[in-house]
């Protein structure tokens, strides 16, 4: 039995999910306020910086397997004073969210696939559920953190297991049940704009 004054046996309390660790999770917009209807940013969804930097506070809510309701934050940047990069990342993340939520091919540029790659408003984004690979980066204070910078793809061998509904005996090592990926031939809202930029931190 532990004693109650030394704690040298007591357990570490790291938060931190495995870099790499492949995960079904459900993204969640933390309200910004900010609106720019010239750039198609409606709804209050957006934030915007001291540094004029735009982008979405995105909370990410694991949904099963062993991390379930673990939270990951990060941000969607939608504009940098400092350049496009930022921007492109983020659009590159949020292509890759639609891709595996939709269950589209990466490489399927058909009229529907590029229709599913479309959204109407950041409201569209807003509990969206996708694979997410889980990463490790820096908080604003160089500590370490958990994030998330790329989905999963259908494409990929273990896209069917995780996005399967239920656990069971017959998913090892995962608790995953596969089911088939969503057909490409969702069919999404008509895009009131094309403008979605994103990232990872404030620049």
């Amino acid at each position: 039995m532990s004693l109650w004054n030394d704690f040298n046996d007591a357990q570490s309390n790291s938060n931190m999910i495995p870099k790499g660790t492949l995960a079904r999770v459900r993204l969640t917009l933390r309200p910004g306020g900010f609106d720019d209807p010239a750039q198609g940013w409606t709804g209050g969804y957006a934030k915007r910086a001291s540094t004029g930097a735009v982008y979405l506070d995105a909370e990410y809510t694991v949904l099963e397997g062993p991390y379930a309701r673990r939270k990951v934050w990060s941000l969607i940047g939608l504009y940098s004073p400092k350049g496009p990069d930022w921007a492109n990342m983020g659009r590159s993340l949020v292509r890759g969210m639609l891709n595996s939520s939709r269950g589209i091919s990466d490489k399927d540029n058909s009229p529907e696939a590029q229709a599913a790659r479309r959204i109407s408003g950041f409201a569209d984004l807003d509990g969206i559920e996708f694979v997410a690979r889980i990463d490790i980066g820096k908080d604003t204070n160089g500590e370490e953190k958990n994030e998330i910078k790329s989905a999963v793809m259908p494409d990929h061998r273990d896209y069917a297991q995780i996005m399967g509904h239920g656990a069971g005996p017959n998913a090892p090592g995962t608790g995953y049940a596969p089911r088939p990926a969503t057909p490409a031939s969702y069919s999404a809202p008509p895009a009131q704009q094309d403008r979605l930029s994103g990232g990872r931190r404030i620049r």
